[in-house]
């Protein structure tokens, strides 16, 4: 078995355990007494929230955090505008990014979800609308959800995951974690090439 850590990380919160070479420390994991061993298996921006999944076990690790294994994602994004499902369907169908094609995503309007409060709370403005959509991709391109929603003309205000796979941060209140076990997966082998000595 497999330790794995389901964590609700705060905004403006690094996923890293030290800042020692910025000349300002900025808030990291070090202070929310995770478990010694664990690692984060990928990223979560420092101004996004929510799930983050840390594991003391390599191929697990991997096996989240890898593109290749298309484990789906889904965030919960406050959006700038007053955005429509059909306005969405771009997302669905692989909207084009400056790095290239997305692979097409589950993207719908929903209704506005019982949250945390975020410190600091979102600015909002009185003459703009804003829109909660829930959103799934099986990509990990950085900053990628921000960049999917301003490419079809809705800048993300506010940024939350809420799922990795099977694993959600329901339940957990922000900064808090709890720890599960899981299947460790069987390391990969890796096989080099065969050199032929004369």
């Amino acid at each position: 078995m497999a330790r794995l850590i389901l964590f609700n990380k705060p905004f403006d919160v690094l996923t890293q355990f030290t800042d020692a070479k910025n000349p300002t420390p900025r808030r990291t994991l070090s202070e929310f007494g995770l478990p010694s061993g664990v690692y984060p298996a990928g990223r979560l921006d420092r101004d996004s929230e929510g799930l983050l999944l840390l594991t003391d076990n390599g191929p697990l690790q991997a096996a989240i955090s890898n593109p290749k294994y298309k484990e789906p994602k889904t965030y919960l994004a406050l959006v700038e505008g007053a955005a429509t499902d059909a306005d969405l369907q771009p997302l669905r169908d692989g909207v084009t990014l400056n790095d290239g094609p997305c692979r097409p995503a589950k993207a719908r309007v929903i209704d506005s979800p019982a949250l945390w409060e975020r410190d600091p709370p979102v600015r909002f403005r009185k003459t703009v609308p804003d829109t909660w959509i829930e959103i799934t991709i099986t990509e990990g391109r950085n900053r990628q959800v921000r960049r999917m929603t301003a490419a079809v003309g809705f800048p993300t205000l506010r940024l939350v995951r809420w799922q990795i796979a099977e694993w959600t941060v329901e339940g957990l209140g922000l900064g808090e974690w709890r720890e599960i076990d899981v299947p460790a997966p069987a390391p990969k082998v890796i096989r080099r090439p065969f050199k032929r000595k004369y």
